[in-house]
């Protein structure tokens, strides 16, 4: 029995090529290029519709590009999160960390993680953070993984990818009403 997880968010989720890397899983991949969180919550009913066993998320940096605030995009990730616990009560929900940046967005970033982190839980979400194996001490984004602070390499996505699978198998271990995943990183 095959086991369908949708990738739902932005760009960063659009160019992964998820059916490729995790072909035990049978991907969806709902990701588009520009997706700020507003875009996401309306696109959460064809979502819904699929009725998968695992969504993956990842979005928000867009929104920061539009200057949106962190409390905008807490906002917005709950509901995000709400809605689809509220929707899918058997789906497993895997959110992701923002992932880094410029420098200039990095204290905006850790406080919509921190937010995410202990909010994921009330919703029966799971949540990964990526922060330390993509960002640089400073809170910019490791410069050999983005050429351009914002899109990943192919090295980015390899990293990326590690986390993912590593957090995707802890996913499936435990029911859909579990807590962080914790990663212990070398």
């Amino acid at each position: 029995m095959s086991v369908s997880v949708v990738f739902l968010g932005d760009g960063l989720i659009a160019g992964g090529q998820w059916t490729e890397w995790i072909p035990e899983y049978e991907v969806t991949n709902l990701g588009v290029s520009g997706n700020t969180t507003d875009e996401v919550i309306t696109a959460l009913e064809s979502v819904v519709g699929l009725a998968p066993d695992a969504i993956v998320i990842h979005v928000g940096t867009n929104d920061l590009g539009w200057r949106k605030s962190d409390e905008y995009v807490v906002r917005n990730l709950e509901t995000i999160l709400y809605r689809l616990r509220k929707a899918l009560p058997g789906t497993r929900l895997l959110v992701q960390s923002v992932f880094p940046r410029d420098r200039e967005f990095a204290e905006t970033i850790r406080s919509i993680n921190r937010h995410i982190r202990q909010y994921a839980p009330t919703q029966h979400a799971q949540y990964l953070d990526l922060w330390p194996a993509l960002a640089q001490p400073d809170g910019e984004i490791n410069s050999n993984l983005s050429e351009d602070h914002l899109h990943l390499t192919n090295e980015g996505y390899q990293i990326w990818l590690g986390e993912l699978r590593a957090g995707l198998e802890l996913l499936f271990e435990r029911p859909p009403i579990t807590t962080s995943i914790p990663i212990q990183h070398a």
